[in-house]
């Protein structure tokens, strides 16, 4: 009787995502979280329509999400650098995924602003997270490519969230539940897919110190900051009116426009912003800040003009402008600030312009906000407007300051 010898197996190598498809994976990751923020604003026409709330609660709502994102930026912004990037990711999209289900079981204003919360933490965590995550992935080979996915993905995010939620209003049984579940999805999905990347933080102790609310910039990107900020400030306040009021405005405008119009506003400035950091992806930093802050005097002035005029044309020409200031400037200025920073520095870094971007958009909408209940939505909008304009112009002599020395 013959005796068969088994061979012995070869011990199975756990399936790890490699350094290349651990790229797209992350910045697929920013572009759902940015997605996921914008989708609620072609909706907001329906909870209102629903549950009866004013133009002051509709910003509250949204600064909900704003804060709380800026609470986590501040005290868990450089947690990624101490635990790793992988758990500290898996952790923030499961709470997406969480968050998620609450907006589409949401019956009321309070569950809207409860989901809005645990979105903006996540959010907040998730960001800095995957931004310092790209950074750690780039390719040697082509610098640059993870700073430029910085800019661009969340601003693609936005806009693909916007386009998704408007087409759900048009044409969906349930459109404000259908979006929720399949965002939930693909939370889910990432968070299954981060497990099986590499880790590229070396985790160190004091993470329990880094929850202490700080900002943290590296020493070599704080003139950046500065040359930057009004022009930041100014983008992203323009980013929060379109967010929270623009459908708003559109409505005032024209009543008798489709339900849509006022996600489709908000999908131009998007669309126009991610088109706009993908084209200036490749020229000086310098001057495409110099150039976007100079497109943000116009787009604010012509979202200015729109009730005015009584037509929608110069809202979406000003959306349009807008958009294409915020792409060049965001994009510029994380060019600026985030090559001379150290790979410890990277998160703390990426969290601190967060910071200042999310106190842009937030506040000024809130003070946008009760500006319409005490005065109206048209005087809203024309302080909204000279005050971005005046940011604006800050930022552009600051620019050409920066170039003359």
């Amino acid at each position: 009787m013959t005796s068969v010898t088994a061979l012995p197996s070869r011990p199975r190598r756990p399936l790890v995502l490699s350094r290349r498809g651990a790229f797209p994976l992350h910045a697929s990751v920013l572009v759902t979280l940015l997605a996921a923020s914008s989708a609620p604003t072609p909706l907001y026409a329906l909870y209102q329509a629903a549950w009866h709330f004013s133009a002051m609660t509709l910003t509250v709502v949204f600064s909900t999400y704003a804060l709380s994102l800026l609470l986590a930026l501040l005290t868990a912004g450089r947690l990624s650098d101490h635990l790793g990037r992988r758990p500290v990711l898996v952790g923030s999209l499961l709470a997406e995924a969480v968050a998620m289900a609450v907006f589409a079981t949401a019956q009321g204003v309070p569950a809207l602003i409860a989901a809005r919360i645990l979105q903006g933490l996540a959010t907040g965590v998730a960001t800095s997270a995957a931004g310092a995550a790209l950074l750690d992935f780039e390719d040697p080979r082509r610098p640059g490519r993870a700073t430029a996915a910085n800019g661009i993905t969340p601003v693609a995010g936005m806009a693909l969230g916007v386009l998704a939620a408007t087409a759900l209003v048009q044409y969906a049984p349930a459109p404000t539940r259908t979006v929720y579940l399949l965002l939930l999805l693909l939370f889910t999905a990432q968070a299954a897919a981060t497990l099986l990347t590499p880790e590229t933080a070396r985790p160190h102790p004091g993470a329990r110190r880094s929850l202490r609310p700080a900002v943290t910039i590296a020493p070599a990107s704080r003139s950046a900051l500065a040359l930057a900020t009004p022009g930041i400030v100014a983008a992203w306040a323009l980013g929060g009116f379109y967010s929270s009021l623009g459908p708003s405005l559109a409505r005032l405008i024209a009543p008798d426009a489709a339900r849509a119009t006022g996600g489709l506003v908000f999908f131009t400035m998007t669309a126009a912003a991610g088109l706009a950091g993908y084209a200036a992806r490749s020229l000086p930093a310098r001057t495409v800040n110099l150039v976007g802050a100079a497109l943000l005097i116009p787009g604010a002035l012509l979202t200015l003009s729109g009730p005015q005029l009584r037509s929608l044309l110069p809202l979406f020409a000003g959306a349009a402008l807008a958009g294409a200031g915020f792409g060049a400037v965001t994009q510029a200025a994380l060019r600026l600030l985030l090559p001379p920073a150290a790979p410890a520095e990277r998160a703390g870094t990426l969290a601190a312009y967060y910071v200042l971007s999310y106190l842009a958009m937030s506040v000024p909408a809130v003070l946008a906000g009760l500006l319409t209940n005490l005065y109206g939505l048209q005087t809203a909008v024309s302080l909204y407007a000279v005050t971005v304009v005046l940011l604006a112009l800050t930022g552009l002599t600051r620019a050409l300051g920066s170039r003359t020395t």
